[in-house]
């Protein structure tokens, strides 16, 4: 019995159903899941043959030298931003062996949330070799903590199967 809801499994199966289809290799990059997402895709039988790594990077210090975001990205920006989520996903992509990365920052809560970045706010970002990196914010509302991490697992696997 898993600890993820069936759909997020079955998601989760398809992401690396696809990644082994391509043969590439994939990295995640994650702030607001701490590690959901590779907990995810690593609970699929067989997932090594795809999976090359998870970054969990909860800190800016973190993602400054885990990921190599640059420092004045996130003073300027903030974490929970645009350019910090491209940063996150392309250096996961630069730092690994992977051909795809996926990457998330948001405002989990309960608290946290500023009227520009509310609790329920996630920015992700895709990279993948030869492409360019794409950017989604999703606002999902102040929905409750785990069900904003559990909506940025679903989010972040259907914008993979988008980049594959």
């Amino acid at each position: 019995m898993s600890i993820y809801p069936r759909p997020l499994l079955h998601l989760a199966q398809q992401v690396l159903a696809e990644c082994k289809a391509a043969k590439i290799m994939l990295a995640t990059a994650e702030s607001c899941t701490g590690g959901l997402i590779i907990g995810c895709l690593t609970e699929v039988p067989g997932s090594s043959a795809v999976v090359e790594r998870g970054f969990i990077t909860y800190t800016n210090e973190a993602k400054r030298e885990m990921l190599g975001v640059p420092g004045d990205l996130l003073a300027d920006y903030g974490a929970v931003s645009e350019q910090v989520a491209r940063a996150m996903a392309e250096g996961a992509l630069t730092r690994s062996r992977a051909q795809i990365a996926v990457s998330v920052t948001g405002v989990a809560g309960p608290g946290g949330g500023t009227a520009l970045k509310p609790v329920g706010m996630v920015h992700f970002g895709i990279a993948r070799e030869g492409k360019s990196i794409l950017h989604e914010v999703q606002r999902f509302g102040d929905i409750g903590r785990d069900e904003i991490r559990l909506k940025t697992v679903e989010t972040a696997f259907n914008l993979l199967l988008r980049m594959i």
